[in-house]
């Protein structure tokens, strides 16, 4: 499993994460949801070890193996993955390159350009992605429904044992989220883990969690099954702060 044992964690002098304790099993989804600036972007920034945010007490295990302190790339080779809540564009990086360079990295198997291709372009198919998009450089004047369906892509391409996914409902239409939506449980299954941070109970509607955690000035003040996001869409956060 992947379990976070009271969390700690702080970025320039100020503690934004208070004693965070969370177990996500394999076949698992765990909602996250809280306010603005409740730490929900810095618990998924410090689980994939992100320099700004410094763990200053509690763990990191995942599958036993203690990360609390590994870097980035050694995280996601044991089987942790981001999906970034603001994806960045990296110029002269194709998308294909990118799902390539990554895969043969984290995965250590040997899988020719045209495997990987079709199984990439299968993906594409099923998040309603044109194949054009990947001789593009990365996120270079994307929009952010295609940003995030690229994210979900490269979820399906290197098969994380766990995935957070950092607000992917953000900034999408109706019809994305439904996509998207339907990319996240194509790839989840009884081998994968999924943590899923959103504001809002409606990509919840798509992706049904197992169980809900309220997050509030760095804490995990409540959980529950899929029934507390209702709670949460009818009266607010303001009773749980």
């Amino acid at each position: 499993m992947l379990e976070i044992r009271n969390l700690h964690v702080s970025t320039e002098g100020k503690e934004i994460l208070h004693g965070v304790n969370l177990k996500i099993k394999p076949g698992e989804i765990h909602a996250i949801m809280g306010p603005n600036g409740s730490g929900k972007s810095s618990l998924s920034l410090a689980l994939m070890g992100y320099p700004r945010y410094q763990i200053t007490a509690g763990q990191i295990i995942l599958d036993r193996e203690d990360i609390t302190y590994l870097s980035v790339d050694k995280r996601a080779r044991l089987g942790l993955f981001l999906a970034m809540q603001y994806p960045v564009a990296v110029p002269g990086v194709s998308v294909f390159n990118l799902l390539r360079t990554a895969r043969k990295n984290v995965k250590k198997e040997v899988v020719t350009a045209l495997q990987l291709q079709n199984q990439v372009k299968n993906s594409m198919k099923n998040l309603k992605i044109d194949e054009k998009f990947l001789t593009r450089s990365i996120n270079e004047g994307f929009s952010g429904g295609e940003k995030k369906k690229v994210e979900v892509l490269q979820l399906a391409t290197l098969e994380p044992k766990y995935a957070v996914l950092d607000e992917t409902d953000s900034g999408l239409d109706v019809d994305a989220l439904k996509v998207v939506s339907a990319g996240i449980n194509k790839t989840s299954g009884p081998k994968v883990g999924i943590l899923l941070i959103t504001h809002y109970q409606r990509i919840l509607k798509y992706v049904k969690p197992d169980f809900v955690h309220i997050l509030v000035d760095g804490k995990i003040v409540r959980s529950g099954d899929a029934k507390l996001a209702e709670e949460v869409e009818e009266g607010g956060y303001v009773k749980f702060s």
